[in-house]
């Protein structure tokens, strides 16, 4: 019997007419009823554990990994993939995926290498190396496009209009094509085009490089003020130097302990690179930022860069974006920053949720039903500590059906069936308009008369809805021209108008907590609602699972 030619000789042609029969036979046999009960005569058991037991296939070939290298080698009509010049190119690019966060060890690397010394001879070696290769690049390209994780176990999104995963996968299969000629491009399709998943992936390739360097730690103490002799400040300053906040002068360590004008220079352009507040105090906020480890940035790093896959397709051309934990709102056109703007956003106990929607309307000169959380725990104690309160505040009592009450007839010690409304006017919270999308959490944007912490970092101070600064501005950003005039119109009636919108605007409101320029600088924000920890642990746990 003649030999098999070595598996570096895949393209043969004489070889590739040889294995095609068993090939096709083997690959459509055991992927069709890979799912089938065991116990159906039909299925042939031995062709299955040839595949998987015998090819060895990692514990990441499940049943959508199987799905899909069916679907992928029916589009090929069943024909081996892989010749040895892209077999490289394959590995080569499945070791980069440690610049976007990911294990390449989860691809199986070390397996197809070994693939490539396996004796010539070896029973079904060429079938094994194709199938471990085409599941490897596919289980990497799933993983760039949607994320390692799925969103929806760990930090769900909820969509006015749920994607079609039978378009995702189908948009996959089309990517992976292009790539069985030059893998790298299919990577490249694969990744987020979002510039800032780009700039975070660039950011993360250089913290990666220095992960191992040690930063020094600052006890606790009293909070380090300007002029303050402190022998925590040499500390303080190898620590800026290390990252680069403190200019080579301010370094000058004459001054000892002295908590400089050059050091406090370097603690606010740390602060603001960090989402605190830039007062120069080293206070409890500040030196726990300072004593985070390069390991635990770089952590930080990884889980938002699965944060931004997970999200990516949500972003549309024309649509704003939500930074919850930045504090800021986005208008975007044709993916580009048009106009950015501060935001308050849902305290930790009310937290704004993570969404996508459209924007349908405009609530003019709003009045505010107040929620009954807020009823029960803010508006109630202030009732029933001052009777004069409703009038004060210009608050109305009516019933679930919008019908007036006599707040001299409620029990305020046991109200029960009862609203607040507050008529429009400058004290409302709600200011001058609200902005409006369907969703399941009552949340919307809005105007607000509280403009001065909008000057506070971070800026987690509302009930849940988004406080808007510059509200006006927006608006006029989702009006047409027609429309603006009779907006204008109508607010200035001073009363409270549905407007509906004719133009579609979609919304993202996103969670994320790092992300960097165009020039590799990262910028972290405090996790105000504590999710970090729980997803890195996730993400942990799934990428030290051996392939």
């Amino acid at each position: 019997m003649a030999r098999r030619p070595h598996p570096t000789a895949w393209s043969d042609t004489v070889y590739r007419k040889r294995v095609f029969g068993l090939f096709s036979w083997l690959l459509a046999s055991a992927l069709a009823v890979a799912d089938e009960p065991s116990t159906s005569p039909s299925a042939p058991a031995p062709v299955l554990q040839a595949l998987a037991g015998y090819c060895r296939m990692p514990a990441s070939f499940d049943a959508p990994a199987r799905e899909r290298l069916q679907a992928f080698y029916g589009l090929n009509a069943w024909q081996p993939l892989w010749q040895p010049l892209t077999f490289d190119e394959l590995l080569e690019q499945l070791q980069l995926l440690a610049d976007d966060g990911l294990n390449p060890a989860l691809y199986g690397t070390d397996a197809l290498r070994q693939r490539l010394q396996t004796p010539p001879d070896e029973p079904l070696a060429r079938e094994c190396s194709d199938l471990l290769a085409s599941h490897a690049y596919l289980l990497a390209l799933q993983h760039l496009r949607f994320g390692q994780l799925q969103q929806s176990q760990h930090e769900p999104l909820w969509r006015s209009q749920q994607p079609l995963p039978a378009t995702d996968q189908q948009r996959l299969l089309e990517i992976a094509a292009i790539g069985l000629a030059r893998p790298e491009q299919a990577f490249d399709l694969a990744r987020p085009m979002l510039e800032q998943y780009r700039n975070l992936r660039m950011a993360h390739a250089h913290l990666a490089a220095g992960a191992q360097v040690e930063w020094p730690s600052l006890p606790v103490g009293p909070t380090l003020r300007p002029d303050m002799t402190d022998g925590r400040v040499p500390v303080l300053r190898e620590r800026l130097l290390a990252e680069g906040y403190l200019a080579a002068e301010g370094a000058d360590e004459a001054y000892g302990e002295l908590y400089t004008p050059a050091l406090v220079t370097g603690v606010r352009a740390f602060q603001r690179a960090h989402g605190l507040q830039d007062d120069g105090l080293v206070g409890v906020g500040t030196l726990a930022e300072l004593n985070a480890s390069a390991q635990q940035r770089l952590g930080q790093v990884r889980i938002n860069l699965e944060r931004f896959r997970w999200f990516a397709r949500d972003i549309e051309a024309q649509s704003l974006l939500v930074d919850i934990t930045g504090g800021q709102l986005v208008f975007l056109r044709d993916y580009r920053p048009l106009w950015r703007t501060r935001t308050q956003v849902g305290k930790a106990a009310r937290q704004t949720p993570a969404m996508k929607s459209v924007i349908n309307r405009l609530t003019l000169n709003p009045t505010w039903t107040v929620p009954p959380t807020i009823l029960r725990e803010d508006k109630l104690p202030k009732i029933r500590r001052d009777p004069g309160y409703l009038d004060k505040h210009r608050m109305r009592v009516i019933d679930h059906q919008g019908n007036p009450l006599d707040p001299n007839t409620i029990d305020w010690s046991r109200p029960g069936g009862i609203m607040l409304r507050q008529a429009a006017g400058p004290e409302n919270p709600l200011g001058r308009v609200a902005i409006r999308f369907p969703n399941p959490f009552s949340v919307y944007l809005h105007d607000t008369p509280s403009q001065y912490l909008f000057g506070r970092t971070p800026r987690a101070f509302s009930s849940g809805c988004v406080r808007v600064e510059g509200a006006m501005q927006l608006i006029d950003l989702l009006l047409s021209e027609d429309e603006r005039a009779r907006v204008t119109e109508l607010l200035g009636r001073g009363e409270t108008y549905e407007f509906r919108l004719s133009g579609r605007t979609p919304i993202l409101m996103a969670y994320w907590t790092a992300e960097a320029d165009g020039d590799g600088h990262v910028f972290f924000r405090p996790d105000i609602y504590g999710q970090d920890a729980r997803l890195l642990k996730a993400l942990d746990t799934a990428q030290r699972t051996a392939p």
